[in-house]
């Protein structure tokens, strides 16, 4: 089996296991876990067609709930978004964390990173709707902010792993660590783009095996 079908299952699995906390019973109703359910049905209906407006008349439908028990646990549709925007932070950098935990010295930690990124946005089409900030045009400003501090955040990780391949001799000394890091947020924020305005269609990790040839340092392949 190539190596790259097994970093995509291991990618597919930790962001099966992140986003899975997420899920609680719908069976219990205490306060911390009601928001964790109106966030789950928040993000199924990030699923939707765009042309479908998502209303808190909606989700409260969608949980059978009235919209009155959705303002006991969040005062406008704002504060939804911003706290699935902490839960989407959260997850990745608790995966990206735990990649450069298990492969500090790994010339494929960067790889893995970007597979990362993908994956999570193929297993979770809704969430990346907000990290294209698709859904947050007409809603508060600070979300659109937020959205862009994760995309600088992200980047800051690349270029923090490029810096350690180049410091590690794994990778040219000549290498412009900002300008690649640059490059590698700029393709995945377009893959993510692309996977959003497609509906869905087109996988954010589609023909990957190709373009990681053009894309990646060559001593990284």
């Amino acid at each position: 089996m190539p190596w790259s079908v097994n970093l995509l299952y291991f990618i597919y699995c930790l962001c099966f296991f992140a986003v899975n906390q997420l899920k609680p019973s719908y069976q219990s109703v205490k306060s911390s876990e009601r928001k964790d359910q109106i966030l789950q049905a928040l993000a199924r209906m990030l699923e939707y067609p765009q042309r479908k407006r998502i209303t808190t008349a909606a989700l409260a439908a969608q949980l059978e709930i009235s919209e009155s028990s959705l303002y006991r646990c969040f005062s406008n549709k704002s504060q939804m978004f911003e706290a699935l925007i902490e839960f989407i932070e959260r997850t990745l950098f608790l995966l990206i964390n735990k990649i450069q935990q298990d492969d500090n010295c790994d010339t494929k930690q960067i790889e893995k990173l970007l597979l990362l990124l993908l994956g999570f946005s193929q297993k979770n089409p809704g969430m990346t709707r907000i990290l294209i900030g698709d859904v947050l045009v007409n809603e508060n400003e600070h979300l659109q902010l937020r959205i862009n501090q994760l995309h600088d955040r992200l980047e800051a990780t690349l270029k923090q792993a490029l810096r350690f391949a180049v410091s590690e001799h794994k990778i040219t000394t000549n290498l412009d660590v900002a300008a690649q890091a640059n490059l590698f947020m700029c393709f995945v924020v377009g893959r993510w783009y692309q996977f959003v305005k497609s509906e869905f269609e087109r996988d954010p990790l589609a023909k990957w095996e190709v373009q990681r040839l053009s894309l990646l340092p060559a001593e990284l392949l």
